[in-house]
């Protein structure tokens, strides 16, 4: 029987044959520190690194798996998808674009809504995916925001926004622009009904989100790390003429200079949202109901 490997002066050669593939999927190697874990720990970590607390960008589906109880929920509005209300073109047909986004990324569109139980109290959550034409806010992102804060406002329950966006949607122009007062005028509506909206904000947080519905919050938060702004640094740069302060649009400068109440690790996530939802809960119907 010939040994699995020849021995050649100039090291050991393993025949094509004979060598083993390492499967994809397996590792993960973070971005910021480069330190090597199995993504089996990496998930269990919430897609965090466990050296640095480096936060990949998660979808959706994942922030509804580990904030509702047992990952059960009921999902609001779930078929709604963008129209074409301006024939846009640019290098392919809008309608041709959202069908290839929507057969590549499973989603309907860039945000999707749902409401379930957090500890035990009634949730109503939107959560933006950013693989989605870049969480670019269209007219089906702001009319399901505003139907979720409807639900949150009749059935009583608090309202938690998670924000991941590049901004408006150019090929909606006008009729995405719409959608930052619309959003806005809603949660105006919740607060005049004394039920809490937390903003959370992901990276990265930008464009018209940023100066609408993410930063409208009763408690603004943040992930570590998050990218929150609203113009790209390069534009700011050539508009003030200055060079812009180190980690500039960071979480932690936009905490640091008063726009964010606190950063949140998203291992913690869920226990601080049930410590802020039980202390803003005065009134004892609010959240209580079943979701």
């Amino acid at each position: 029987m010939s040994s699995w490997f020849n021995r050649k002066e100039k090291g050991i050669v393993t025949p094509t044959d004979q060598k083993k593939e390492t499967p994809d999927g397996l590792w993960y190697k973070c971005p910021e520190c480069k330190t090597v874990a199995t993504m089996v720990e990496h998930k269990r970590l919430l897609s965090t690194c466990g050296n640095c607390s480096y936060h990949d960008r998660i979808e959706a589906a994942e922030y509804f798996s580990f904030l509702f109880d047992d990952g059960q929920f009921e999902e609001l509005d779930a078929d709604m998808h963008s129209a074409d209300p301006l024939n846009f073109v640019d290098t392919k047909a809008y309608p041709q674009r959202l069908v290839a986004t929507e057969k590549s990324t499973g989603l309907r569109d860039a945000v999707r809504t749902a409401h379930g139980q957090l500890d035990g109290l009634g949730l109503v959550v939107a959560a933006m995916d950013f693989k989605f034409i870049g969480g670019s806010m269209g007219s089906v992102v702001g009319e399901k925001i505003a139907r979720a804060i409807d639900y949150a406002r009749e059935h009583r329950l608090p309202f938690l926004m998670i924000s991941r966006s590049g901004g408006a949607r150019m090929m909606e122009a006008g009729f995405s622009l719409m959608q930052m007062a619309k959003t806005s005028a809603r949660l105006a509506l919740l607060s005049e009904a004394g039920l809490p909206y937390i903003s959370l904000l992901t990276d990265p947080t930008t464009g018209g989100v940023t100066a609408s519905f993410a930063m409208l919050g009763d408690f603004n938060i943040a992930e570590p790390g998050a990218l929150i702004g609203f113009a790209g640094p390069r534009v700011i740069k050539e508009t003030i003429g200055k060079d812009l302060p180190k980690g500039f649009q960071s979480a932690e400068f936009v905490l640091e200079h008063g726009f964010l109440d606190f950063i949140v690790d998203r291992k913690e996530l869920k226990a601080r949202l049930h410590m802020l939802l039980s202390m803003l809960q005065t009134d004892k119907g609010a959240g209580t109901e079943t979701a």
